[in-house]
């Protein structure tokens, strides 16, 4: 038999005690989708390691702390600069799966620095718009945010008390962001209204300031929403579609939009177990934490099978997932509206406005709605508007019904003359 040169496995070089926690890494890699290339750079890495581990001989609870710190800085010696980086980055990958399972323990992190009055209050007001409010972690951020600088602005570097706070103190902080001018952004007065309902809600002044925030003149809206025609959606449609799993992911996305009018956030947010195929229905996770269940359309439906089984990748609980290992859920909604600039620029229509957005179809399925004899009460529901007011925008649409409600233009009676000198 020739002397063969095929290296050791990671799992072949591991100790007994090792041994299933390697397997179960790698076989979750291999799970995930990744490449073979990949795989090679993780066993590679892994590899190493338990090399390390088995010439020290470290038992079972011994890979912690320094000990844990060592056996790795010396794995990494033995790495070669080739791709080390990428080899590093595999190996702290193996060692935090490592940690997870408790078969590794990292360096007790120092002693955290005691909170500031300030670091509570803002873990207090977070708490609020995450779970009074229902609002995402994005806007929570900026919010926050906001308070950091208000503070900072009326107290300095130690928080005062919060009574001692006035009108004119928060008019002073909006003009000093706005620079002297009156711009129409309501950005800041919106955060800030947030901010003292929590510190009136939450007993830290005895009355509510949000009242004496200044409004940003905002011009009423005179544009029309942006819509297509149905055939040019369908025409939108048929373009997404490519037999490859990002063509049938695409597709089924903007399905979801076209047909059920979601906003972007609420389609990447779409779970497998949110859809009951036995009943036809589908739960919207919307906006402010507000869950409705909606009919699943046929079309719809055959869309998010075919894509779950010829497409869909990973484990991911979320319906629509990365089309790369580790085919992970979606950070923001912007595949959306990159998904749909790749349709537009595999038809030939133009697109009714510059920047073409995921809520163009929103717009479009409710303006379908309403020329098709649809009430506005019923546009609200699909589109689950809070407010009647968001769903009057498209009553400017329905000339003809708006013509019908209009009254009539008031005429001077005609009279003679000869009557009104006899008036007179």
């Amino acid at each position: 038999m020739p002397w063969s040169t095929r290296k050791p496995t990671a799992i072949e070089i591991a100790p007994h005690w090792l041994k299933p926690h390697c397997q179960q890494f790698l076989q979750k890699l291999v799970d995930q989708g990744y490449a073979r290339a990949t795989m090679r750079t993780y066993e590679g890495a892994a590899r190493l390691l338990c090399e390390e581990i088995a010439r020290r001989e470290l038992l079972e609870g011994e890979l912690e702390g320094r000990t844990l710190s060592a056996t790795q800085a010396a794995a990494l010696k033995a790495m070669h600069p080739n791709k080390y980086d990428q080899k590093r980055f595999c190996m702290e990958r193996f060692i935090d799966a490592l940690v997870e399972v408790g078969a590794a323990e990292r360096s007790k992190e120092k002693k955290q620095k005691a909170q500031t009055p300030l670091d509570r209050l803002k873990a207090e007001y977070e708490s609020y718009l995450r779970d009074q409010r229902g609002l995402t972690d994005a806007t929570i951020y900026h919010c926050v945010r906001f308070l950091d600088r208000f503070m900072a602005f009326r107290f300095g570097e130690k928080l005062g008390d919060f009574d001692k706070i006035a009108p004119h103190d928060v008019v002073e902080f909006i003009s000093k962001l706005r620079g002297g001018t009156a711009p129409r952004d309501k950005t800041a007065p919106s955060h800030l209204r947030n901010l003292f309902r929590f510190l009136f809600w939450s007993g830290k002044t005895k009355r509510d300031l949000a009242a004496s925030i200044p409004r940003a003149r905002q011009p009423a809206k005179s544009a029309l929403p942006r819509y297509l025609k149905p055939e040019e959606v369908e025409k939108l449609l048929d373009a997404a579609w490519a037999p490859t799993p990002v063509g049938r992911r695409n597709y089924a996305m903007l399905m979801v939009l076209a047909r059920l009018g979601l906003r972007a956030p609420e389609a990447i947010a779409i779970q497998l177990d949110d859809i009951d195929w036995r009943n036809g229905t589908i739960l919207i996770r919307g906006k402010g934490k507000r869950h409705d269940r909606m009919p699943l359309p046929d079309d719809v439906g055959k869309a998010i099978v075919d894509y779950i089984k010829n497409g869909r990748r990973g484990r991911s609980r979320t319906l629509f997932v990365s089309n790369t290992p580790p085919n992970k859920a979606f950070v923001d909604a912007q595949i959306l509206n990159t998904a749909l600039k790749q349709a537009f620029e595999g038809t030939n229509l133009k697109p009714p406005q510059k920047y073409v957005g995921s809520h163009l179809l929103r717009h479009s399925l409710a303006t379908d709605m309403l020329r098709k004899g649809a009430s506005l009460d019923e546009i609200g529901d699909v589109l689950r508007h809070r407010s009647r007011m968001s769903t009057t925008i498209y009553a400017r649409h329905d000339v003809d019904g708006l013509r019908s409600i209009a009254p009539a233009w008031p005429k001077e009676k005609r009279t003679s003359r000869a009557a009104k000198e006899a008036r007179a």
